[in-house]
This record gives C-alpha cells, sequence and structure tokens, in this order.
C-alpha cells in the first residue's frame, strides 16, 4: 500500500512540473543562422577561342638617316652622308584574327594581324648643287605573334606578344622636278606589351604598345647608263594602339 501511494505522489509532481515548464518555465533561445555568402566563381576557359577585332594607332619612334652613294660601274665613286632624317611616324588602322588557350590563369595563343595608314616622312637637303629630297612611306604591316598572357583580375589579362613583322615600304627619290620610287619589302622581330578588359562575355578592348625592327635594307635607284644612286632605309619603329576584340 505504502509503495502504491509513493508511486502516485512521485507521478503526480512529474506531471505539475512539467506543466509548469510549458505554463511559463525555462524556454530555450532562438538563435538565427548566419546567412551564407555565396561566391560566383570565375568561369572556366573565358578567353578561350577564336576572336577578332580592329584598332586604331600610331607609329613613332623611328629614326632613318639619309646617306646617298652613286655608284658607276659597280664601283662607288662619291657619297653623301647627313642629309636628314626620314623616320616615318603617323596613325594607322589594323584588323587581326587569332586563337587563344586557357589553363588556369594563363591564356596564351597566335594571332595575325595587317596595318594600313597614313605613316611616312619627306626631307629635303641639296647634294652638289642639285636640290633633291628623299620620301619614305609605310604600305602596310603584317605580323604574326605569339601572344601569352596572365589574368590578374577577373575579366582582366596583362600580356605580351613576340614573333616576326613584315613591312612594306616605299622610297621615292626627287631630283629637278623628276622622281624615282622604289618599293621593297622587310621582315624583321616584333615584340610588346598590352592590358585587356573583359566588358561582357564576348566583348573586349585592349590597349597595346609593340616595337618592330625591320633591319636595315638597300636601296638602289637607277640613275640611266647603268649607273645607280644608292641608299640604306633603317626601319626600327614604335607602335601604339587600342582597339576591341570580339570571341567566336
Amino acid at each position: 500500500m505504502r509503495i502504491s501511494v509513493f508511486l502516485s505522489v512521485c507521478s503526480s509532481a512529474l506531471a505539475l512540473g512539467a506543466g509548469a515548464a510549458l505554463a511559463g518555465g525555462v524556454i530555450a533561445p532562438i538563435v538565427e543562422a548566419a546567412p551564407i555568402e555565396v561566391v560566383s566563381a570565375p568561369v572556366a576557359g573565358a578567353w578561350a577561342g577564336t576572336y577578332a577585332g580592329g584598332s586604331l594607332g600610331y607609329i613613332t619612334g623611328t629614326d632613318d638617316e639619309v646617306g646617298l652613294a652613286l655608284i658607276e660601274g659597280g664601283v662607288q665613286t662619291d657619297r653623301e652622308t647627313d642629309l636628314g632624317d626620314v623616320g616615318i611616324s603617323g596613325v594607322t588602322a589594323g584588323a587581326h584574327i587569332g586563337y587563344r588557350w586557357q589553363r588556369d590563369r594563363w591564356v596564351f595563343g597566335p594571332e595575325l594581324g595587317v596595318e594600313f595608314g597614313s605613316v611616312d616622312e619627306s626631307v629635303d637637303f641639296t647634294v652638289g648643287g642639285v636640290d633633291a629630297g628623299i620620301d619614305s612611306e609605310l604600305n602596310n604591316i603584317v605580323t604574326l605573334v605569339m601572344k601569352t598572357g596572365y589574368e590578374v583580375a577577373p575579366a582582366t589579362l596583362v600580356y605580351g606578344t613576340f614573333g616576326v613583322a613584315r613591312g612594306d615600304f616605299d622610297y621615292t627619290l626627287r631630283s629637278g622636278g623628276d622622281s624615282l620610287t622604289e618599293g621593297f619589302s622587310a621582315t624583321g622581330v616584333a615584340a610588346g606589351l598590352g592590358v585587356e578588359r573583359m566588358i561582357n562575355p564576348r566583348t573586349s578592348v585592349f590597349a597595346e604598345y609593340q616595337y618592330r625592327d625591320f633591319g636595315n635594307e638597300t636601296v638602289n635607284f637607277d640613275a640611266g647608263g647603268g649607273d645607280l644612286v644608292s641608299t640604306r632605309a633603317s626601319m626600327s619603329m614604335s607602335s601604339i594602339k587600342i582597339g576591341a576584340n570580339f570571341k567566336f
């Protein structure tokens, strides 16, 4: 009998304790979870693929001192030096096409480009009491370079270029109202630096500097009777350009 009463009292006490807790006892605090920040991952291979573009530029930094030699019967008989400078400069327009591979942040691939423009220079001088002059003009430049870049920030690429350039030029000798024009081509090295910024998944803009060195080329003018007037063209230049690329 005593055991039954004891169990009954314990059961009543437990029931009362549970009711008190539900009616106004200790309530566990509500903890708000911190928001989870989702960081968007960069698009894999965003620079990879075929692209084409155009540019506007300016060529400067050339240095081409004029000297003339008279060659009679295959033998140089006279020479004049320090007649002036026909280092060409001027505005260019260009087009290019290329392909890029991307490995993590490294981007690399070939690019073929061509440039035209109003790039020329003239100098007048007097030789042996005769007024004369030389005109130098760039017709076009074709470049084939390998571009290697590194994505320094999302959608921003810093790159270098190295390859070959082939230029087509005209030299004109003026004397006494007459003129002789000789065209020549020269192949040299091209190297530069640039930065490119992607403005949407298919379009980017860039700014680039490139140095081209075509070496020295001999240009001969026919003076008649088998005689030649010879000069040496020294073609090296700096090109600064801005443009846009469009990814296919």
